[in-house]
């Protein structure tokens, strides 16, 4: 199906013939952000050049500009490769899903955490759908002038199977300290990722590595990391070299047939 391209509209597609969303309304247009309405429906159908609504959000929130503590549950459509997501910011959530937003505000769940509690995420995923975890969103700064040498000898290697598996143009870098992936992450943010080998764990190399993972970035360009709620010792490194939580999220792989067998696709 050809479809018309960002901000026109597709006369032979359902998700394109639904009437646009008023940019007063605080329903999922995203208005307050100055997102195009039309967005939503252009990259529902797979326009390449429509940027992802969640991305202006992230990237405004590296700018310090968040979004109102006001409780609002805001629905944006699917992210690519048939993942989902919930996303938590202060007081304001937003839902990347297929499902209609009417469906989703009717679970009646609120901006305070109600959006990544199990049950609602249960919902989300649906029968035989996968719930990632909580991970912690944060966003550093990059310092350019980056040395770590490039890594052509990892791709069996689980993170960056996993990276692959989420994330598109997957970069690999890394020496004996450990490897760096730098990828076009989550609605096409820039994602960084980091491992330390099991042996050089707790003297420091974690935040060595870091330091110079960061020098692949353009300085000052921001790069944002998924860290699990969890993993206080990589949150401790990447708040060492400056990184900001601005926000939590939880990715799912949906299967909402009920017959349907649990996904195998890696998270």
């Amino acid at each position: 199906m050809q479809h018309s391209g960002p901000g026109t509209r597709c006369a032979a597609c359902a998700v394109c013939a639904a009437p646009p969303v008023a940019s007063g309304e605080a329903s999922d247009s995203g208005a307050p952000f100055g997102l195009n309405p039309c967005a939503r429906s252009s990259y529902a159908c797979g326009v390449s050049d429509a940027p992802h609504p969640l991305l202006e959000f992230y990237l405004a929130s590296a700018s310090g500009r968040f979004p109102e503590v006001d409780g609002t549950l805001r629905v944006l459509p699917a992210l690519a490769a048939g993942l989902e997501a919930s996303i938590g910011f202060t007081g304001h959530a937003l839902v990347c899903t297929a499902l209609e937003p009417a469906a989703v505000h009717a679970q009646g769940v609120d901006a305070f955490g109600g959006s990544l509690g199990p049950a609602f995420l249960c919902w989300l995923a649906g029968d035989g759908g996968r719930i990632g975890s909580l991970d912690v969103t944060l966003v550093g700064r990059g310092r350019g002038q980056g040395r770590l040498p490039r890594r052509h000898d990892l791709e069996e290697h689980p993170r960056v199977r996993l990276a692959r598996g989420q994330r598109h143009d997957v970069e690999v870098y890394g020496d004996e300290r450990g490897l760096v992936t730098l990828s076009n992450g989550l609605a096409g943010r820039r994602e960084l990722s980091i491992e330390v080998v099991s042996d050089e764990q707790g003297r420091g190399h974690g935040r060595a590595l870091l330091g110079d993972a960061l020098g692949l970035v353009p300085a000052r360009e921001p790069v944002f990391a998924a860290v699990a709620a969890g993993n206080a010792r990589s949150l401790r490194a990447f708040l060492a070299l400056g990184f900001v939580p601005i926000g939590c999220e939880v990715l799912l792989r949906p299967r909402r047939d009920a017959v349907s067998k649990p996904d195998s696709a890696p998270f």
